[in-house]
């Protein structure tokens, strides 16, 4: 490929890098398959293999290579161990030993761009500066600072040359996904340009610290009115795309028991604020810290809990965290069917299996349905389902399902017998409330009645759009079904769904006019009254079609 040829004369040394990695680490049939043998080095091959790499398995040769290989690759690795719904669990396990721990960059190479950046020198702006970082990974570096006041603050640092280096790196897999595409056609069924889209956008957000400095004050807003929580203020006057300043946080990790004994700390009492903090975050703020591993979470005095680090959070649009909302209801009441349809609601594309989809969340529910007491087996379970049922899970919300794998794993080292489900289903109980509430009931009807008036405006003009083109003969429909007898039952469950949907906007639109305090007529006729009865038509007609179909 002339695309091909021409990054890698741009970025030949880096591409050799790479290839010899893959190389070194027992990989080199990747790139084999993706027509790099030309950039392998000499004389390597599986007898230059070092005696780590032959007694490790593939999963764990990737998840070596992928740490050699810096920032970008780290992230990958990342990312990819949150997609259990792609990955088998010896994957994703792997995966998640990644660490982002690297060689500290020496202060005569970090120092003067951090003085750049601030506007003068270290020691005449922090007294007191420690010049030693006091934590060094693949993107940056934290030092312990002073203000002026005395307070502490930690200064974390992009590494120099951070950029170039990335978006070396991030020219070079667009070409590679492009190769695997052409030579490589099964590595489709794990969507590679999906995934590269997603690394993009989290480096590209990762890089830039004041966005770091954002989502820490998204979240901050979210949980002011809780005492027992604290997150770190930033410093703006000190913060730039390179570098952030906050607040110093010192506290217990989790899992030191000891400590935790000394300060008189309540180990269950701060796991269960802590836990009802995350959930919060997800469910009401929809921002939430997507890696609360033991160097981002403490136990403070007072049996409060701090979150630091909020460089890689995870967003839940309100749509999204609809959609968690009935998936978490589903699941709490043990509602098959239920969870079927969110599921089905909830996979990008793909051609799922229906049959199997099913079949999985009866086991699920017969397993799970009377209370999850092992959140990380419920959520293999669930990736299992979705594996199974060919099922695409969106980004946000493999991201959320590893944070609570994450965040499980951590309270439970505070309270051993922490039960995070228990703890989400008065808030799921509560949010349901909420949503079918007078108040949110009527602003859904307003909201339906502006999107019909919208539609109705448009109608003739798409009508004599239709119209002109069958006069014309242009009218060209190309159908192609394939496993008929698999999809019937989803067909048939997708249209009693629509039924429904229709008659409960037909509701909605009688109650409009007590909700909204008047309603338009036409003619003498009430405007809602009318669209309520075409729409109840429609249902039955959905239902007729139905009926007919199974015949």
């Amino acid at each position: 490929m002339l695309q091909t040829a021409m990054v890698a004369v741009r970025d030949r040394q880096r591409l050799q890098e790479i290839v010899g990695v893959l190389l070194r680490h027992g990989l080199g049939d990747v790139a084999r398959r993706l027509r790099l043998a030309g950039w392998l080095p000499a004389g390597g091959g599986d007898d230059a293999l070092s005696a780590e790499v032959r007694e490790a398995s593939t999963a764990q040769r990737l998840r070596m290579a992928l740490e050699q290989l810096g920032p970008t690759f780290v992230k990958l690795g990342q990312m990819l161990a949150t997609r259990a719904d792609l990955l088998p669990p010896e994957w994703t396990r792997e995966l998640e030993r990644l660490h982002a721990a690297a060689a500290p960059v020496p202060w005569e190479e970090i120092g003067p761009r951090l003085e750049a950046d601030l506007g003068g020198p270290v020691d005449g702006i922090f007294p007191g500066f420690a010049h030693e970082p006091i934590a060094a990974a693949s993107m940056a570096q934290v030092y312990r600072a002073q203000l002026p006041d005395g307070r502490a603050i930690a200064l974390k640092v992009r590494r120099p040359g951070l950029r170039r280096r990335i978006d070396a790196d991030l020219r070079l897999l667009g070409q590679l996904v492009a190769l695997a595409a052409e030579h490589w056609p099964a590595l489709t069924r794990y969507r590679p340009r999906e995934v590269l889209a997603e690394l993009h956008a989290a480096l590209r957000e990762e890089m830039d610290l004041t966005q770091e400095a954002r989502n820490t004050e998204a979240v901050a807003a979210e949980l002011a009115g809780r005492g027992d929580v604290c997150i770190p203020r930033i410093h703006w006057a000190y913060t730039t795309e390179r570098v952030l300043a906050m607040d110093f946080v010192e506290g217990v990790t989790p899992g030191d028991s000891a400590q935790l004994a000394a300060q008189g700390l309540d180990g269950p009492r701060v796991a269960r604020r802590g836990a009802q903090a995350f959930l919060q975050m997800v469910l009401d703020g929809g921002v939430f810290h997507a890696d609360p591993h033991p160097g981002n979470l403490f136990a403070l005095p007072g049996d409060r809990v701090a979150f630091i680090d909020f460089g890689m959070v995870g967003r839940l649009s309100p749509r999204r965290r609809e959609q968690l909302l009935s998936l978490l209801a589903a699941i709490v009441g043990g509602d098959a069917d239920a969870l079927v349809g969110v599921m089905l609601d909830l996979s990008e594309g793909g051609a799922p299996d229906v049959a199997a989809l099913a079949a999985g969340a009866e086991r699920f529910v017969a397993r799970h349905g009377g209370g999850v007491h092992d959140l990380v087996q419920a959520i293999d379970d669930f990736m299992a389902i979705v594996r199974g049922a060919s099922l695409y899970l969106p980004a946000d919300l493999a991201l959320l399902f590893k944070a609570l794998a994450t965040a499980d794993g951590m309270l439970r080292r505070l309270d051993p017998a922490l039960d995070l489900v228990a703890t989400v289903a008065p808030m799921v109980r509560s949010a349901m409330a909420a949503r079918y509430s007078a108040g949110a009931v009527g602003a859904r009807g307003r909201a339906a009645a502006a999107q019909l008036y919208d539609m109705a405006d448009d109608l003739p003009q798409v009508l004599r759009l239709v119209l002109h083109h069958l006069k014309q003969g242009r009218v060209h429909a190309e159908v192609e079904v394939r496993h008929f007898d698999r999809i019937a039952d989803a067909l048939e469950r997708a249209a009693t769904r629509l039924a429904i949907a229709i008659v409960a906007a037909a509701f909605v639109l009688g109650l409009a006019p007590r909700v909204l305090g008047w309603g338009p007529t036409w003619g003498g006729i009430p405007v809602f009254g009318l669209l309520g009865l075409a729409l109840t038509v429609a249902a039955l007609i959905v239902l007729l079609w139905t009926f007919r179909h199974r015949r």
